[in-house]
């Protein structure tokens, strides 16, 4: 994983046309997404064996579940627990979790000031390059901390609602994916599903807190 510094992001909502600002504490992030492989290795027993490529067709709720499961198998606390029908992160264990919205769009821009952080070609996977098909993890350029695949290949989920009194439960993804046009691979794009929906170009990275 890497490390990724403390600083401010700032946010925005193309759909009530605002923006707020928001600090990020120092954080663990992934530099790849979770893959087929890693998955299946920590998943029930009957899950097929898997590959570099990432994991798709996974609910947030399933996200959850795989992070809770990789910090017991590797003896971190885990981050989630259930109050009622709710999820609740305890943001100071040192287990497994999906990023913030603020952390995952902080640690895709690295640093850059534009929508991408690198040509798109040269760092994304979308439906101009991609042969409406998945590719393995890694195979393009990293921003400048290191990240891969932070744009395009697969879209991510992210642990914040993405507006409870429109949406509910609905929860962000971010980044964009294989079979999403050049604009929707930027990292201040945001879209919205479910929690219990699984898309085949969507799936999640994992943070850790410090």
């Amino acid at each position: 994983m890497v490390r990724i510094p403390a600083g401010d992001v700032r946010l925005r909502d193309d759909r009530k046309q605002s923006e707020w600002t928001v600090p990020v504490r120092e954080f663990l992030l992934a530099r790849h997404p979770v893959t087929t492989a890693l998955y299946a290795g920590h998943m029930p027993i009957g899950t097929r064996p898997g590959d570099a490529t990432p994991v798709v067709n996974v609910s947030w709720n399933d996200a959850i579940d795989f992070c809770n499961r990789l910090s017991r198998d590797s003896a971190l606390q885990e981050c989630y627990s259930f109050d009622g029908q709710d999820v609740v992160c305890n943001w100071d264990a040192d287990g497994y979790r999906l990023p913030s919205e603020a952390e995952w769009q902080y640690a895709c821009k690295a640093g850059t000031t534009g929508y991408r952080y690198g040509p798109i070609d040269d760092i994304a996977w979308y439906r101009d390059n991609s042969a409406g098909a998945l590719h393995e993890v890694g195979q393009k350029a990293p921003n400048p901390w290191g990240l891969q695949d932070m744009l395009g290949n697969v879209w991510e989920w992210c642990w914040d609602v993405y507006d409870a009194e429109v949406y509910g439960s609905y929860r962000v993804f971010r980044g964009g994916s294989w079979a999403e046009e050049a604009r929707g691979c930027g990292a201040s794009c945001r879209r919205r599903s479910h929690p219990t929906f699984a898309i085949d170009d969507l799936g999640f990275r994992l943070a850790r807190s410090l």
